[in-house]
């Protein structure tokens, strides 16, 4: 499954929250991987939930596994908060 990592819109993050962000990730983690793509941060994660879960279901555990990381990633990061960033899927 594939996410994007963006600036939350409802939150006034630094123009380079990403770049800090994507620092702290590195390419992979958790089981993940990640690559900058402009503004954004591409993840990719092969989550092992079962073959017999639906792929939306799919989609939201994966969704939430890559906040999680990001969420973990910010707590260990001064210069970092959880709610600059937003997580969504991508096809």
């Amino acid at each position: 499954m594939h996410y994007r990592i963006t600036r939350h819109s409802g939150y006034a993050a630094p123009p380079d929250a990403i770049e800090l962000l994507g620092r702290r990730l590195g390419t992979q983690s958790g089981g993940m991987s990640f690559t900058m793509r402009g503004a954004e941060i591409r993840a990719r994660w092969d989550g092992d939930v079962g073959r017999t879960a639906a792929r939306d279901n799919l989609a939201e555990v994966g969704r939430w596994a890559v906040f999680g990381l990001v969420r973990d990633v910010c707590e260990a990061a001064p210069e970092l908060e959880t709610d600059w960033f937003a997580v969504s899927q991508s096809d």
